[in-house]
């Protein structure tokens, strides 16, 4: 793979993550109630256990990318 297509690749991965991220979290702003509701159906769980668990993983995630995408994307532009 050359340097463009690696870079190509990072930066949409970044993109697509990041569109990911931005719904998850809408989601979870806008329709917290229902999600709740939906996944209380399957499992018993608290609603601050619930909070806790999304927002802990929405944190995650967003760690994830910028270390997994973003980071490595600047790296490549500035050796590039």
């Amino acid at each position: 793979m050359t340097l463009e297509i690696t870079r190509a690749m990072l930066g949409w991965c970044a993109i697509m993550n990041l569109g990911i991220l931005l719904f998850w979290s809408l989601f979870m702003i806008c329709a917290s109630d229902w999600v709740y509701g939906f996944h209380s159906r399957f499992v018993k769980i608290e609603r601050g256990s619930f909070n806790a668990i999304h927002y802990g993983g929405i944190a995650t995630f967003k760690v994830a990318i910028l270390m997994l995408n973003v980071v490595p994307y600047l790296a490549l532009r500035i050796v590039g």
